[in-house]
C-alpha cells in the first residue's frame, strides 16, 4: 500500500488523517470492476434470446462490482402519481417495473442515479425508481432528499472489500439540483450537482468584434459592461481571448469542496471509492473531456478515489492512469433500448407533431433528425460503438484493465437497436483503434489480443 505522504493528503494534517483512517486501498487481491455507461432501457431483456447478450451479461456476473449509469426512470405508468415535468432532460426516459429485477439479473450491483435524466418525472418518478432499486439489491447514489443525502457514498459489501460510490452530475436540469434546509426552508430532493460556469475563448480580433456589436444593441448599458478587457458578455454568453476558439470551464468551487469531501469521507469508510460524473460538456460531438476535467480527475484521486468514471457524451472518449488508478473520461453506452412510451406531449410539441395523428417512435426519430442537424446526431453509428471495461486489482494496485468492444445494432429496425452484443472482428478493430489514438494523449498505451483491448500497469 502507498504511504500518506504519496496520497496528497487532502486533510491536511497527517496526525488528523491517520486518526481518521487511511485513503489506501484495501481490497483482497483479484478484486474485478467491470464499468459500463448509460443504460437508457424501457424493458427486460434477459428473458428473450437477444443475440450476443447472454455473453455480455456472463462478464458483468463475474465481476465484484458491476457498475452502470441508470438513465431511465422505472415505474407503472398505469399507477404513476406524478407527471411529465415541463423540464426534462431531452428526452421523457421511462421504463417498466420489470426493469428493476431485470437489471439484478444482468449483474449489476451498483448504479450511478445523477444525471439530466434523473427529473424527467419529477420528484415522484425518481422516489418510485430508488424504491425499485432498493427492493432489488442495487446500491445508488447520487440522489436524495436534500443535498447532504444526494452527496453522500452509498455502500456495497462484497466479499472482497467494501465499496463506496460517490455519483454527480456536471450535465443537469437546473430544477432538479438537490439543496438543504436553510433556517425555516426545507430541503428540497433532487440530485447531486457539478455547476460549470461556461465561456468560449476566442482569438482577440474576434472579441473586439463581439465587443463592438454588444456595444450596438439598443438599451445597452455601459454599467454592466464586462470590467476586464478580455472578457465580454453577449446575449448571456461570456467570450473571453484565447488562442483558438473553443469552449472553457469553471468548475463551482463550492461544489469540488463539497464532492472531494465526500468522497474523502467514502474512502474512510469504505476499502474502494468510485467517483462517477454525467457530463455532456462541451457537447455530445466531442470525443475529448472539457477542458477542466483532467485535473480535476486527479483531485479525485488524490481524496481517495481509486477509479473515476464519466458517462453522459453517449460515445467514447480516451482513457488514463493516474498514479495507478483508472481514469474513464467517458465509456459510452451500454443500452439504448429507448422504446419510451409515453414521451409526453412537450415533446411532440417540440417536434411539431400531433399526437392523435402521429406515434411515438415517430417523435423519436424525428428528435434523432434534429440533432443531427445541430450536431452530431443519434442516428450516427458512433453512438452504438461502445466498451465494457473490466479492471482487475492485485496487491491493492490496478493490475489490468480488459477492453471488450460492443456493438449497439445501429442497423437493425428501431424496435431491436440498442441492446448490446460483443462487436464482430473488423468492428471490435474499429473501436478499439479510435480509442487507442484518443487515449494516447493521456500517455496510455492499449494493447490489442484477440479484439479485446489490454492496459497493464
Amino acid at each position: 500500500m502507498r504511504e500518506h505522504s504519496e496520497l496528497n493528503n487532502p486533510v491536511g494534517n497527517v496526525d488528523a488523517y491517520d486518526k481518521v483512517g487511511s485513503l489506501a486501498t484495501n481490497i483482497a487481491d483479484g478484486f474485478t470492476l467491470v464499468a459500463v455507461g448509460d443504460l437508457i432501457v424501457s424493458r427486460a431483456l434477459t428473458r428473450y434470446q437477444h443475440a450476443g447478450f447472454d455473453q455480455l451479461v456472463r462478464i458483468l456476473h463475474d465481476a465484484d462490482v458491476t457498475f452502470g449509469n441508470m438513465e431511465t426512470s422505472i415505474f407503472d405508468i398505469r399507477r404513476f402519481d406524478g407527471s411529465p415535468q415541463a423540464e426534462y432532460g431531452g428526452a421523457y426516459h421511462v421504463s417498466s417495473p420489470e426493469l428493476g429485477p431485470d437489471l439484478k439479473e444482468m449483474g449489476f450491483n451498483i448504479l450511478s442515479y445523477a444525471n439530466n435524466h434523473t427529473f424527467d418525472w419529477g420528484v415522484e418518478g425518481m422516489r418510485e425508481t430508488c424504491r425499485a432499486l432498493e427492493q432489488n439489491g442495487i446500491v445508488y447514489a447520487g440522489v436524495g432528499e436534500n443535498q447532504s443525502q444526494a452527496g453522500s457514498a452509498r455502500f456495497l459489501e462484497t466479499p472482497r472489500g467494501r465499496v463506496a460510490l460517490v455519483s454527480f452530475a456536471s450535465t443537469f436540469t437546473p430544477m432538479s439540483r438537490a439543496c438543504d434546509p436553510a433556517g425555516e426552508g426545507p430541503g428540497r430532493p433532487g440530485l447531486n450537482t457539478l455547476r460549470l460556469k461556461e465561456e468560449i475563448a476566442v482569438p482577440l480580433a474576434m472579441l473586439d468584434n463581439l465587443r463592438a456589436v454588444r456595444d450596438a444593441l439598443p438599451n445597452f448599458n455601459s454599467v454592466n459592461s464586462d470590467p476586464s478587457p478580455s472578457r465580454v458578455t453577449l446575449a448571456g454568453v461570456t467570450f473571453k481571448t484565447g488562442e483558438q476558439v473553443g469552449y472553457c470551464y469553471q468548475a463551482n468551487p463550492s461544489d469540488v469542496a463539497n464532492i472531494l469531501r465526500n468522497v474523502r469521507r467514502g474512502k474512510q469508510f469504505a476499502d474502494f471509492c468510485i467517483a462517477t460524473n454525467h457530463g455532456h460538456e462541451p457537447g455530445n460531438w466531442c470525443q475529448q473531456p472539457p477542458d477542466y476535467e483532467q485535473a480535476f480527475a486527479h483531485k479525485l484521486i488524490d481524496a481517495g478515489a481509486d477509479a473515476y468514471i464519466v458517462h453522459g457524451p453517449h460515445q467514447l472518449r480516451g482513457i488514463e492512469i493516474y498514479k495507478g488508478k483508472p481514469i474513464l473520461y467517458s465509456v459510452g453506452n451500454f443500452i439504448m433500448d429507448d422504446l419510451r412510451t409515453p414521451v409526453g406531449a412537450d415533446m411532440f410539441e417540440e417536434h411539431g407533431r400531433d399526437p392523435r395523428i402521429h406515434t411515438d417512435a415517430e417523435v423519436s426519430v424525428e428528435e434523432m433528425a434534429k440533432q443531427e442537424e445541430t450536431e452530431l446526431g443519434f442516428s450516427d453509428p458512433i453512438f452504438y460503438e461502445s466498451i465494457i471495461v473490466v479492471s482487475r486489482f492485485e496487491h491493492n494496485q490496478l493490475a489490468e484493465l480488459r477492453l471488450y468492444p460492443i456493438d449497439l445494432g445501429h442497423s437493425k429496425r428501431f424496435a431491436n437497436r440498442g441492446i448490446p452484443s460483443l462487436a464482430a472482428p473488423e468492428k471490435a478493430k474499429s473501436i478499439l483503434a479510435r480509442l487507442k489514438k484518443l487515449s494516447r494523449p493521456f500517455g496510455t498505451e492499449i494493447a490489442i489480443e484477440n479484439n479485446v483491448g489490454i492496459i497493464k500497469r
